[in-house]
């Protein structure tokens, strides 16, 4: 198998998250001629990616023996859900479980003109930002295309979005009102669940590429963001390779608050993130680059952080967005939110300078959904951190 399938139990190989040539490539491995295998691949992607079918049975514009051979080798698959949860405001977590029994989360955020969806790049994270729930978990190991496009995937199940209706012909020119979709649309992707998405660029890229696929899926890459917390030599790879939106996660304007809250930042000093940022391809007043900044308490929330905020955009001459996120709680932070009137003060001496920053509203807190609280809740914690909540606990009982 191609090392970015994960390996199954049963020895079929996972079509999900193959583009059309490495389907091609696969079926010819398999024993198809190299004529039926370009024309069965895409054949077999149109219903992969347009279509949401799972089962081979389904595909009725192929062959009764062709389907049955596929079924003996190949599988479309979903990520396992272990637990579903719905917030009071609509948000809803996932919990999935891979083919080799690795968890990870995902989050759908319902608003009235879009339907946003937050997947993950990697079970854990190396990061360590300390602000983040996913940073108190170790790395276990990057997710594949598949898996990352199955949670697009299985985005589309649930929301019941998959076309219906007539489904036999394979049309060069179907026309958009020839089905009908039901259910919230799913309009816009964010890769900023857990993981650091430039540490696993290359499973990312593929992964995109095919979610933007013309006779698939076909997701405006306007329509996507990648948030990076400053992984500064692969910003310009994002450019060149798939061009989406790109996002900051900023959260300081000085090196010594950064350095403690985005443990990367000694890696990648603030000043070569925003030249990045100023050299990214295709950043535009139409196309902003998003500057996420949470609002922790007495750390980085005060009116003179705002001011050099505004005054590092304006070094660098960056087209941007700033959003503000106010810090939402997990178990055993050291930070506290700012209190509201101190972020609406913040946001006022951006906007006053003529950048916008709206302060996002926090969505599925409820259920540990927001942002900064995805965490697998079957990960097995560290040692040091069972003694730390152990101290914790201890010193609550006092």
């Amino acid at each position: 198998l191609p090392a970015k399938i994960t390996p199954r139990e049963d020895g079929r190989a996972d079509l999900t998250g193959l583009s059309q040539l490495e389907i091609r490539d696969i079926f010819s491995a398999a024993g198809q001629d190299e004529k039926q295998a370009k024309l069965r691949s895409k054949q077999v992607f149109h219903w992969l990616y347009h279509r949401g079918v799972t089962d081979f049975a389904e595909m009725t514009d192929l062959g009764k023996q062709l389907r049955s051979w596929m079924d003996e080798r190949f599988v479309v698959g979903r990520p396992e859900i272990v637990e579903a949860h719905v917030s009071n405001d609509g948000t809803r977590k996932w919990l999935l479980r891979s083919a080799d029994g690795q968890d990870y989360e995902m989050v759908f955020i319902p608003d009235a003109d879009r339907g946003t969806l937050c997947i993950s790049s990697q079970v854990g994270c190396t990061l360590n930002c300390r602000f983040c729930h996913t940073g108190t978990m170790r790395l276990v190991r990057n997710l594949t295309p598949g898996e990352i496009v199955g949670q697009v995937m299985l985005a589309r199940d649930a929301l019941g979005e998959w076309p219906k209706g007539a489904m036999d012909a394979l049309e060069e020119n179907e026309s958009v009102t020839s089905y009908e979709s039901d259910g919230r649309l799913l309009t816009n992707i964010v890769l900023m669940g857990m993981g650091e998405p430039l540490y696993n660029f290359e499973n990312v890229r593929d992964a995109m590429k095919v979610v933007m696929d013309s006779s698939g899926l076909a997701l405006s890459r306007r329509r996507i963001t990648l948030s990076t917390s400053g992984v500064v030599p692969m910003i310009a790879r994002v450019g060149e390779e798939i061009n989406v939106n790109l996002a900051i996660s900023l959260h300081a304007v000085n090196k010594e608050t950064r350095d403690e809250i985005v443990p990367l930042n000694r890696k990648y000093s603030i000043e070569e993130l925003l030249q990045a940022c100023a050299d990214y391809p295709g950043a535009s007043n139409s196309r902003r680059i998003t500057f996420e900044y949470v609002m922790l308490k007495d750390k980085n929330d005060s009116d003179q952080d705002a001011r050099e905020l505004v005054n590092l955009l304006r070094q660098y001459d960056l087209p941007a967005k700033v959003n503000l996120i106010p810090f939402n709680p997990w178990p055993g932070s050291d930070y506290e939110c700012s209190e509201p009137e101190r972020i609406k003060a913040f946001s006022k001496i951006i906007f006053d300078a003529g950048i916008s920053a709206p302060v996002r509203t926090p969505r599925g807190r409820d259920i540990m959904a927001a942002c900064g609280q995805l965490k697998s809740a079957s990960e097995k914690k560290s040692r040091a951190e069972l003694d730390r909540l152990a101290e914790e606990k201890q010193a609550a009982l006092g």
